[in-house]
């Protein structure tokens, strides 16, 4: 969430920064600082009331040791009244508290400056784009229609274990899956990321700590018995490793790598775009996270995002990269990267990354500090990328590698599949 501090001080700047959002949230903003300067004001009186008891309780044994009883008396009861006062005013500080606190939890990231202030996906920036059309055969089969004739995934049997959006890997699917795992995860290795196997599901505390909570509640699978999440991308458990730790400035920055499965709930709609491998409920993900000090934090985006592009091109894929504009960036994040497959069969870009740069709205949330070498504890910057996610990724290989002898399958999974073409 947002800091008090940089809402108190740079209150214009912030408000200016949402508006990119597509949203006035100068309400709101107004109304943090009036919650904030009450709650201030009840601190001071609290702390006025604390100095005023401790000179009473002094007078009071002063006066009782004087023999000035009838004195000693009359400030005790003065005490007493004060200690009501007290009470009432720690209670309201306590529900100020409260209140703040979920006004915080409702205010959206500021956008970084180098945002486009929009609100649809259409006014989304390609700041990017690599590589050429594949060259199919005539008539080319979307990857629903190809997983069926080479029996690799199967959405119906998915749907009769689970349903929609679960599909079942088989075969040379199940084996191309596991490769694309391997290699993503070698590949992060590679450029310095230490691997961590995180659990799939994670406790309330976690979920606000990354920001899909409050925000994200009705997308992710609850449940309430153990009020457990499933996971949506190992963003969340591998950040949360950080929660409530002050990290050493020699340690940063920080460079995790994680595969798991993810879950999102996400109300379908229908039609070609959702079909098939489009959009699923599960699936698997190769994330790259990092924790680095706010000066260095850009740098290390765009060398995520130079990562990312890595992947790509390895794997021959036309691709393309939109810096998403304000109303269409997730609600944690300061700048956000798309990265967007193109897809030979269906004659359209499918979404495989994002990699966005949180700044300190994660690390405040998460109270996720350094210690500089002055001996401050300042809050971290977090950043996070897919690299990649699994779905789309299969369902580009297969249309855009297809032949009329079956499908050919990049030169860097061969070692990791066992054969190279299905």
């Amino acid at each position: 969430m947002l800091t008090l501090n940089a809402i108190r001080t740079q209150k214009e700047e912030i408000i200016t920064r949402l508006a990119k959002r597509g949203k006035d949230r100068s309400d709101i903003i107004n109304e943090v600082i009036s919650i904030d300067e009450a709650k201030r004001s009840i601190q001071t009186q609290l702390e006025n009331n604390l100095a005023k008891a401790n000179t009473l309780a002094k007078e009071i044994g002063d006066l009782f040791k004087s023999g000035d009883k009838e004195l000693a008396e009359t400030k005790r009861n003065e005490s007493t009244e004060l200690k009501e006062e007290t009470k009432s005013l720690e209670a309201k500080l306590a529900e100020l508290e409260g209140q703040l606190t979920q006004k915080l939890y409702e205010i959206p990231n500021a956008p970084s400056h180098a945002v486009k202030t929009g609100i649809t996906p259409e006014e989304n920036e390609t700041v990017f784009e690599w590589g050429t059309e594949p060259i199919l055969p005539e008539n080319p089969k979307p990857h629903w229609e190809l997983t069926e004739k080479y029996d690799i995934i199967d959405f119906e049997l998915g749907n009769k274990i689970t349903g929609a959006g679960f599909p079942v890997y088989k075969g040379k699917g199940a084996r191309l899956q596991r490769a694309l795992i391997n290699f993503f995860l070698d590949e992060a290795i590679k450029a310095g990321y230490y691997e961590i196997q995180p659990p799939i599901l994670v406790n309330e505390a976690s979920g606000f700590g990354t920001g899909q909570l409050p925000d994200k509640e009705g997308q992710m699978y609850h449940d309430k018995t153990d009020n457990l999440y499933l996971i949506p991308t190992a963003e969340v458990p591998i950040t949360n490793i950080y929660r409530d730790v002050i990290l050493k400035e020699e340690e940063l920055p920080i460079k995790n790598v994680g595969y798991t499965p993810c879950f999102r709930r996400e109300a379908g709609s229908y039609g070609v775009h959702v079909r098939g491998l489009n959009r699923l409920h599960q699936f698997d993900k190769v994330e790259i996270v990092q924790i680095a000090k706010p000066e260095q934090s850009y740098a290390i985006l765009e060398e995520m995002v130079n990562h990312v592009k890595g992947l790509m091109e390895k794997l021959g894929l036309k691709y393309r990269i939109l810096r998403l504009c304000g109303g269409d960036m997730g609600f944690a994040s300061a700048l956000t990267y798309d990265f967007e497959a193109w897809s030979g069969a269906q004659q359209r870009w499918l979404e495989v990354s994002s990699t966005s740069n949180f700044e300190t709205f994660q690390a405040n949330r998460l109270k996720c500090r350094y210690k500089t070498k002055e001996g401050k504890n300042e809050l971290v910057h977090t950043l996070n990328g897919s690299a990649l996610a699994l779905p789309r990724i299969v369902a580009c290989l297969l249309e855009n590698y297809q032949t009329t002898e079956g499908i050919k399958l990049p030169e860097c999974l061969h070692p990791y599949l066992g054969f190279k073409s299905i």
